[in-house]
């Protein structure tokens, strides 16, 4: 499968450009049958058209090039509202909106904090809490998602 993982990721890549679309995450998961989870963003949001053309193009892709030995069950899907945060990035994206993150080591006595994105300076990325901004080090978010806010 170390072989598979790159294919598949180029692969995805090529269909997600021609679409306009970007790949958000790709999981490849299991033994003998695979799971292949592919998760897309774009400026605007992923629409359910969106995902049925991906899947439409990639699979057919998936087999013209045999990246995947055996059988394989593909899911493509959007981020969601409550996105992950796993990259630089996706916090630069999110700046102004509210977020939940788990820290590593404490900071202020605490390691879980919800608040709003304020900034990013460097690998520090500011949140606003309550009436309070913290510094968190990038690399001390052990986890981190938007909060879906009505």
């Amino acid at each position: 499968m170390s072989d598979t993982r790159p294919k598949v990721s180029g692969l995805a890549e090529q269909v997600a450009d021609e679409q306009g679309l970007e790949i958000f995450d790709i999981e490849l998961l299991g033994k003998g049958k695979l799971f292949l989870r592919v998760i897309l963003d774009k400026e605007g949001g992923v629409t359910l058209d969106d995902c049925e053309r991906f899947s439409r193009s990639f699979g057919a892709l998936l087999d013209v090039e045999n990246a995947v030995q055996g059988s394989y069950t593909l899911e493509v899907s959007s981020p969601g509202m409550d996105r992950p945060l796993k990259k630089m990035r996706d916090f630069e994206k999110s700046i102004g909106k509210l977020a939940r993150i788990v820290t590593a080591e404490k900071i202020r006595n605490h390691n879980f904090f919800i608040g709003r994105i304020a900034g990013i300076e460097g690998n520090i990325i500011r949140f606003s809490v309550k009436e309070d901004e913290i510094s968190v080090p990038f690399d001390s978010i052990s986890k981190a998602r938007l909060e879906i806010e009505l």
